[in-house]
């Protein structure tokens, strides 16, 4: 089979699953559901493997292969169509993407057992996975545009799963609402592009844009800058990304799936895959680079004041694609995408180990509420700590790796780049210490109620209720289903657990500089046409980076266990001493609140004005009412002389007709 025939097929895979699963949804009893769901996205990823050989097997010359299936619009000069683009970028995306899908969905086998909604969380997951990977595989405008819009579609429906909570129909509105306006900046940005080089296709695109726009040509960084807009808004970077840490309302494989392997990662992919106009429009590549090194620092800070497990995660996430934003804006393609890989592997990590965590908590997120699950938890402790490490940088762990090559090849582009490298080393720090306030609040110090009740092997079940708001739940339909289940009672978890450990640990080998560099090696065709290809820092640079970034790690680490564990109570000292930043940091750096009093209550007013004036008294009163009305007073008319008299109607005939004679003898003359 040639590689894109086994393209067509990772997207076959997933798409059957959500039918099959959709459709038939009564007839699948127990866990099989998911466990159709998982043989789904490993059938994708089985089909991903084979497009890698096929690719493999070729020339680098010839490893980007275009196949399509039909012709979706040709009229007037517009052709599109329904194609998908097989090359290096594409294939280790699939393989990411399928490979962590396949384990989170392996983790939810045993996660979400007793939930009501156990088929339609199935039917959804594969959607979403679906919609990213044509995302990825699109070759043309079209066809990403639709993986755009589903995806978004797709976290709709996966955040606001337990439907029956407000604060989760909220944050899946939320969500979509700000990823639509992501998805009017891409449309836009297309258009542009069509309008200068009268290509949708990527190939036409590259191809004409260096014959119809000069070197930052106000309309091509006018379209590169929409196309930010909606990578943005789809990564959760500043000023997009609120619906973020939001989206925790929705069950933890859902966490995991978003922001590990599938949705935040698509707005690195778009500027990775469309950088031949980010070195044509090299400001709106700055644009970029900035906003994600202002994302990182800021999501960095608000992390360490964050109580919620999930959201501190959640947090470290939009910090992490941060990194990554910057690396794919600075051109160092291989170590943004480098960073893309090992930042799935540890993130969906540390998810599933949270997840495990509140479900021993019997639903409880909060870190206060936390402590001393480390001798009944040990598996959901070691692998939560391997995670960690990665997240922090640790030496010789994953993220230590990928993260520090982007600052080295940051710092290596000299100028005002330095000021990026240097913000993004001190939000390494960070990182380091809020991954670590994590593990030494949950793990260690005096075991909590629910912790003593684990290890006498009994697994807390509290009243159902609302994490966020504390209300009662019926646990029956649309919430969370009355069971819990942790790693260490449910072989699926453990056993979608253990290989992430392991890659958060190994990952790393694909670059180590002077050493190997696999991964950068098989992307080079994708990036081959790119003036950044051979600049790179010096060996001596890139290990001198990687010693200040595992410095810094390891600083942070030494912070964490000083304040948490050394000297308890010193966080709570800090907190009152510091109350105002303290105060700044826990409202989020009041976005919500400038969003709120810029956007939402004066588009909520001038609804309110709608419908209460223009709607109630001019429509409805004026336009609705006044014809209402005239066609009242005739009907009135005209039953007030229906009398019956024949002395009456002999009155109104001869009555008309004198009008029409008058009439008549007034126009002759």
């Amino acid at each position: 089979m040639s590689a894109t025939g086994y393209g067509w097929l990772v997207l076959a895979f997933p798409l059957a699953g959500t039918l099959a699963l959709a459709l038939g949804w009564r007839l699948w009893p127990g866990r099989a559901a998911g466990w159709i769901g998982s043989a789904a996205i490993l059938g994708s990823f089985a089909a991903s493997l084979g497009m890698l050989f096929e690719l493999l097997d070729r020339a680098e010359d010839s490893r980007s292969l275009v196949g399509t299936a039909y012709t979706y619009a040709d009229t007037a000069g517009f052709r599109a169509d329904m194609s998908i683009l097989v090359d290096p970028l594409s294939v280790f995306m699939c393989l990411v993407v399928s490979g962590v899908s396949f384990l989170i969905h392996v983790y939810s086998v045993a996660y979400m057992t007793s939930d009501r909604g156990y088929v339609r969380f199935f039917a959804y997951l594969n959607f979403f996975v679906f919609s990213m990977l044509l995302l990825i595989l699109a070759a043309n405008f079209v066809v990403l545009l639709m993986g755009w819009a589903f995806v978004g579609a797709a976290s709709y429906l996966l955040i606001s799963f337990w439907y029956r909570r407000d604060t989760a129909t909220g944050a899946g509105i939320k969500a979509f609402v700000i990823n639509v306006i992501g998805d009017v900046g891409l449309v836009v940005g297309a258009f542009l592009l069509f309008d200068g080089t009268g290509a949708l296709d990527y190939a036409g695109v590259f191809e004409e844009a260096g014959n119809a726009f000069g070197r930052n040509d106000g309309q091509l960084v006018a379209a590169c800058v929409m196309l930010l807009v909606g990578a943005f808004a789809k990564s959760a970077q500043v000023p997009l990304h609120t619906w973020l840490p939001d989206a925790m309302e929705g069950p933890t494989p859902v966490s995991a799936l978003i922001h590990a392997a599938t949705m935040v990662t698509a707005g690195v992919y778009l500027i990775a895959r469309m950088h031949p106009l980010f070195e044509l429009a090299p400001a709106a590549a700055d644009v970029g680079a900035v906003v994600g090194t202002v994302t990182l620092l800021i999501a960095a800070t608000i992390a360490l004041a964050a109580t919620d497990l999930k959201r501190v995660i959640a947090y470290s996430t939009m910090s992490q694609i941060g990194y990554m934003v910057l690396g794919v804006s600075v051109a160092a393609y291989g170590a943004g995408l480098f960073h893309l890989m090992t930042h799935a592997f540890f993130k969906a990590l540390l998810f599933m180990g949270a997840g495990s965590v509140i479900a021993a908590m019997g639903g409880v997120q909060s870190l206060d509420k936390m402590g001393g699950f480390r001798k009944a938890m040990p598996f959901t402790f070691a692998t939560f700590t391997i995670g960690a490490l990665a997240l922090a940088g640790f030496p010789l762990m994953s993220g230590f790796f990928s993260k520090d090559e982007i600052l080295a090849f940051t710092l290596n582009r000299g100028g005002g780049y330095v000021v990026l490298a240097v913000a993004g080393y001190l939000a390494s720090g960070l990182t380091a210490f809020y991954a670590f306030r994590m593990v030494f609040r949950v793990f260690f110090g005096e075991p909590v109620p629910e912790a003593r009740e684990l290890e006498r092997g009994h697994l807390h079940h509290g009243d159902p209720a609302n994490p966020a708001t504390g209300e009662k739940e019926d646990t029956e339909v649309g919430f969370p289903g009355p069971e819990h289940h942790v790693a260490e009672q449910a072989w699926p978890m453990k056993a979608a657990m253990a290989p992430l450990a392991l890659l958060a640990i190994v990952a790393g080998t694909l670059g180590i500089p002077g050493v190997t560099d696999t991964l950068e090696h098989f992307l080079e065709p994708t990036f081959e046409d790119s003036r950044f290809l051979e600049t790179h820092p010096s060996e001596s640079s890139e290990w001198l980076g990687l010693a200040l970034g595992g410095g810094l790690a390891l600083l942070g680490i030494a912070v964490a266990a000083l304040v948490y564990l050394r000297r308890p109570g010193t966080a709570l000292q800090l907190r009152e001493r510091f109350s105002t930043v303290h105060t700044f940091l826990s409202n989020k750096w009041y976005f919500d609140e400038l969003f709120d009093a810029v956007f939402v209550r004066p588009m909520a007013a001038f609804g309110r004005f709608g419908r209460s004036i223009i709607e109630s008294v001019f429509v409805q009163g004026v336009l609705v009412g006044g014809t209402v009305g005239a066609v009242r007073v005739g009907t009135s008319l005209a039953r007030a002389i229906q009398t019956g008299e024949l002395r009456a109607y002999a009155f109104l005939l001869v009555s008309g007709l004198g009008g029409l004679v008058l009439y008549f003898l007034i126009v002759s003359v």
